[in-house]
């Protein structure tokens, strides 16, 4: 009999502790992988996002904290406190162009969509857009909806269709072509009817600001905090606190799959042990044969590590499972907005599978060691005349 023949009888020769060894393993493994492949999609969806704004410089309402900086690449509903007066003061600081944003929510067939109102003809240009079909504002106040390539798939919205927000029906004037964020998933309103609808009038949510010269950045902050009482971020910073957020959110799930990990690898040292116990005979009669201590402490090795690698190989397909079955129904909320309906690329990264895989195979070979090292020193009179 071969030695891979010999590991593989040995550990299959009691299929429950087998069955349930495996399962810790590979439990462990499939959590440290959602959450990995989870994490590594939202780190990627805000460099998309951050990117997507266009914008230099973000004037918040005073006084905002680290969550609404999220919450403006997600898309999320944001305080109302800034007046149009403030906008105004904005804008007329030379060298930078200013577009105000009131971001809103609303519900389309019982599901949330989030709405924004803007300025038509300053954000076409800020931002670039094109058309798909239909017809974009005609007008700074018209009364219609210009939607996100994806909104209007998930909804059937087409030009000339209605939507309700706020108990109004508007007509969908247009969708805009795809360009891969957030836009793509938000119905665009004319800035004062936005602000009649939801009660904000005069107000808006944030202001997203293009610099003429990036190298005068920390000049034209001064210049807006001088003309406003307002809070101010570069792009980078907004960047640097959001993935700062996010990564001690990711170090944290991390960990607790980790604990995972380690209480499967303490079942296999728990399953090696009672091996070497009840195989006392067999490895006698082994020794007896000419079997080495080196040829024993291998043979429980090899039975350790193929645990680790199946349960890998197992986790690893669990773990891109869940990723991919709870990315469409996570809830919509700051942190984890990014991850729903984001698509699934970095989820399937080989560097996941790969390092995973031997991860879990490098845990299982050091839970084997001691087994394998008590294992390989039983006396052959020791393990012949054990009963």
């Amino acid at each position: 009999m071969t030695l891979a023949k010999l590991v593989v009888k040995n550990i299959t020769r009691r299929r429950g502790r087998f069955v349930f060894t495996l399962l810790g393993i590979t439990i462990g493994i499939a959590s440290f992988v959602t959450f990995l492949s989870l994490g590594g999609n939202l780190k990627n969806e805000i460099h998309r996002e951050s990117a997507a704004l266009g914008a230099n410089l973000i004037v918040t309402p005073k006084g905002s904290c680290a969550y609404e900086q999220v919450s403006i690449l997600t898309g999320e509903q944001l305080p109302t406190t800034i007046t149009m007066d403030e906008v105004a003061k904005i804008c007329a600081i030379k060298g930078l162009t200013a577009v105000p944003f009131l971001t809103e929510k609303t519900a389309i067939s019982n599901k949330p969509v989030a709405v924004n109102g803007i300025l038509p003809a300053e954000m076409k240009a800020f931002k670039g857009w094109e058309m798909d079909k239909g017809a974009y504002f005609s007008a700074q106040n018209e009364p219609g909806a210009v939607v996100g390539a994806v909104a209007a798939r998930q909804f059937k919205l087409q030009p000339g269709s209605f939507i309700t927000v706020r108990g109004e029906q508007l007509p969908v004037k247009g969708v805009l072509k795809e360009s891969g964020g957030r836009d793509d998933i938000t119905i665009f309103l004319s800035l004062p009817v936005a602000q009649r609808l939801f009660k904000a009038v005069d107000r808006v949510s944030y202001v997203a600001i293009k610099v003429d010269d990036l190298t005068l950045i920390d000049s034209y902050i001064l210049k807006i905090k001088e003309a406003v009482s307002l809070g101010v971020i570069s792009d980078k910073q907004m960047l640097k606190s959001v993935l700062s957020i996010v990564g001690t959110v990711n170090m944290t799930l991390q960990l607790i799959a980790a604990v995972a990990v380690l209480a499967a690898a303490f079942s296999i040292i728990n399953t090696m042990m009672a091996a070497t116990y009840e195989r006392k005979r067999e490895i006698g009669i082994l020794q007896a044969l000419g079997a080495k201590q080196g040829t024993i402490f291998t043979i429980f090795m090899l039975e350790s590590g193929f645990y680790g690698l199946i349960g890998g190989v197992s986790g690893v397909l669990g773990g891109l499972f869940c990723s991919v079955v709870a990315a469409p129904y996570i809830s919509q909320n700051a942190f984890t907005s990014f991850v729903k309906g984001s698509g699934t690329g970095s989820m399937l990264d080989p560097g996941i599978i790969v390092g995973s895989i031997a991860f879990s195979t490098a845990v299982a070979i050091l839970a084997g060691l001691y087994p394998a090292w008590r294992a390989a020193r039983l006396s052959p009179v020791e393990a012949i005349s054990y009963e």
